[in-house]
């Protein structure tokens, strides 16, 4: 078999996982060429990562709820209000970042436990239960800043998570490469070199279990351009003040879910419950359990949204979560997880998020209308599902 035609079988085969990549790559190509490469310059991909910080966040919690079967609406109003809180706990209350970020990610989790409550043990089914979510959450938001309106955070460091970037440990100006951000390259290299070992590493477990592998041509093609692009991301970066702490907290927040979906027995568990939960409880699969850590890691990731989104507008607002639930579902969707549950990863909920975010930039910088990218955000979430839907066809 030619290289190019083992290439097709391997893109055919596994067409759900590249076809989310292959839209990205798409997307950033025409908006490049469309703004005359204003849309892949350091300043706007900086910006872009951190205005998809909040929705990506929601989008990894998202994708657990629909693996499992489930949705969300609550999400962008628990954000809202819980930054909301997290504002008057410093202004009003004069409590520190360090104290107001753990009352707010516990908040979260305890509202998520009350939904997971209202599904798991009462057996509403979790559209309804969210929904009343939505509407209290929307009512305590407006409740808790009736008397002020929009709060204005003074406090530098809680601003800095949404606006600051890590420290370089040189000079921006001074030694090799003037005006780079050393650090950010310097990680950039590191985590390269991990991917490198990493999928090296994987491959040969495999072949030890005699598992299917990508043939040699393909596997180091692979590596060859996952490290350019990661090459490529980091040059951008660091050529543009280097990485955020939004993007830093993204990245943890990823790389613990993929873990946690990858390689423990929790995760398995996850995908059991949402491909089948009849047969995962009949399995010995607690799936009430289940239900409640989900919907209570969604919970924690809606305070955490909600932080880095008052953090990058350095105030809290009573419109603040306004619409959150929606993108993060269509973040989720447009990264492969599928409606019908059982299906979906982490790392596709922040190239999801990256797409719909991409589309808002590209689309603000062409300056088009609000109105046509409505529609055109639409169209694209209703294309994801339906590339969904034609490859389970397939596979079945």
């Amino acid at each position: 078999m030619s290289f190019i035609a083992e290439l097709q079988k391997i893109l055919r085969q596994n067409i759900r996982d590249y076809g989310m990549f292959i839209a990205l790559f798409v997307i950033m190509a025409i908006f490049t060429v469309t703004t005359k490469g204003l849309f892949i310059s350091s300043r706007n991909i900086s910006n872009l990562l951190n205005q998809t910080g909040y929705i990506a966040v929601l989008a990894v919690g998202m994708t657990l709820v629909i693996i499992i079967r489930h949705i969300d609406l609550s999400v962008g109003f628990l954000s809202g209000f819980l930054a909301a809180i997290a504002t008057i706990a410093m202004v009003s209350w004069h409590w520190g970042v360090f104290a107001v970020i753990p009352l707010a990610l516990a908040l979260g989790v305890i509202a998520g436990l009350i939904t997971a409550f209202l599904v798991a043990q009462l057996g509403i089914p979790a559209f309804v239960a969210t929904l009343g979510g939505w509407l209290a959450y929307r009512g305590a938001l407006l409740l808790a800043l009736a008397g002020t309106g929009t709060i204005i955070i003074p406090d530098e460091t809680f601003n800095a998570i949404g606006n600051g970037y890590i420290p370089d440990i040189f000079p921006p100006d001074t030694g090799p490469l003037p005006g780079v951000h050393k650090l950010t390259l310097f990680l950039g290299l590191v985590t390269i070199v991990l991917y490198i070992i990493g999928e090296i590493n994987g491959r040969r477990q495999k072949q030890a279990y005699n598992f299917e592998v990508l043939t040699s041509n393909i596997f180091i093609l692979q590596l060859v351009f996952v490290s350019a692009l990661l090459a490529a991301i980091t040059w951008v970066l660091a050529g543009y003040n280097g990485l955020s702490w939004t993007v830093v907290i993204v990245l943890v927040v990823v790389g613990v879910y993929h873990f946690i979906t990858t390689q423990t027995v929790l995760g398995r568990h996850i995908y059991a419950m949402g491909g089948n939960p009849e047969a995962a409880q009949l399995s010995g699969v607690n799936v009430k359990r289940l239900t409640y850590i989900v919907f209570g890691s969604m919970g924690m990731l809606s305070a955490l949204a909600g932080i880095l989104f008052a953090s990058r507008l350095r105030s809290a607002t009573p419109t603040g979560g306004t619409l959150f639930e929606l993108d993060a579902i269509a973040a989720a969707f447009i990264g492969g997880v599928s409606p019908a549950g059982g299906i979906g990863t982490v790392m596709g909920s922040l190239i999801g998020a990256l797409v719909y975010m991409s589309l808002t930039s590209g689309m603000n910088l062409m300056g088009i209308d609000i109105s046509l990218q409505y529609v055109v955000r639409g169209l694209v979430l209703a294309a994801a599902v339906i590339f969904d839907v034609t490859t389970r066809g397939r596979g079945k």
